[in-house]
């Protein structure tokens, strides 16, 4: 059988375009997008990141304030800085970096960006509207998964999709944005008896649990799509996915690449999260 690729760079370019316009046409007003990136850490893959998405904010015509904590920021400091950043006109948009400092989870701060501000989706309230089915800005992670099966004419509706992984970050709120295209949802953990018989059985099999190759030819049926949202390093210091491609390869109909799959695309749902959340103070 033949794997197709499911590229994200197109897809990431359309949305790129469309935000580039709106946000122009708010610079024209005199009011362009201002996102602030609230960094606590000296990662340095956190610091790529930040790098990556400052250069998209730029592309988009998005001003992107970093805002550096140093990696001894405690809770009280955090917060204080969120609440400032909600609280301030000037700035539409906010995005916390992980990782936080040591005794610093992100359940301890996060409640205390807005959600109108919440561009990734990571405080309480915003999971809880997204889970309640009203209005909010997803994860940009778990959108990005939705919005890659549509482009590529991926059906959801009445499948049964498998999610690896039960994280805040994409595989809880992924689940309700699945249920919310009508797909049939099982999410997946480290404490899932027998995982090749549960994902063998889903149409779609969507791997976020952060371990490198973990989704083999076993976990997959004859025929199904394999979305890979794993981001991890290999020996040779290379991006690999949660997905072992070459087992995967000719057994499923359709798999994500890694890198060049998701993550362009959540990158620019970002973007787009920022300009909503433009729009919307402006409104």
């Amino acid at each position: 059988m033949d794997t197709t690729s499911l590229p994200g760079k197109e897809l990431a370019a359309a949305i790129n375009a469309d935000t580039k316009q709106r946000a122009a046409a708010l610079a024209e007003q005199g009011a362009a997008p201002r996102l602030a990136l609230v960094v606590a850490n000296d990662d340095p893959a956190s610091a790529w990141y930040v790098k990556s998405l400052n250069r998209a904010a730029e592309r988009n015509g998005i001003t992107c304030e970093n805002v550096d904590l140093g990696v001894d920021a405690t809770i009280e400091q955090i917060r204080a800085k969120l609440t400032e950043l909600s609280e301030d006109a000037s700035v539409d948009a906010i995005m916390l970096q992980t990782p936080l400092p040591k005794g610093v989870n992100l359940d301890d701060v996060s409640s205390a960006i807005a959600a109108t501000k919440d561009v990734d989706g990571v405080s309480p309230l915003s999971l809880g509207l997204l889970a309640s089915g009203l209005p909010t800005f997803p994860p940009a992670t778990a959108e990005a998964v939705v919005e890659l099966a549509k482009f590529h004419a991926i059906p959801l509706a009445g499948r049964h999709v498998a999610v690896v992984g039960r994280s805040n970050i994409v595989g809880k709120p992924l689940a309700q944005l699945l249920l919310a295209e009508n797909a049939t949802v099982t999410v997946c953990h480290s404490r899932t008896t027998d995982l090749p018989a549960v994902t063998s059985a889903a149409d779609v099999v969507v791997a976020a649990v952060g371990r490198a190759g973990l989704i083999k030819a076993a976990h997959v049926r004859d025929g199904a799509t394999v979305i890979d949202v794993g981001t991890n390093e290999d020996d040779n210091g290379n991006i690999t996915g949660d997905v072992d491609a070459p087992s995967v390869t000719g057994k499923a109909a359709a798999l994500s690449p890694v890198p060049g799959g998701v993550g362009p695309v959540t990158t620019a749902l970002l973007m787009r999260h920022v300009v909503d959340a433009a729009q919307s103070a402006r409104a």
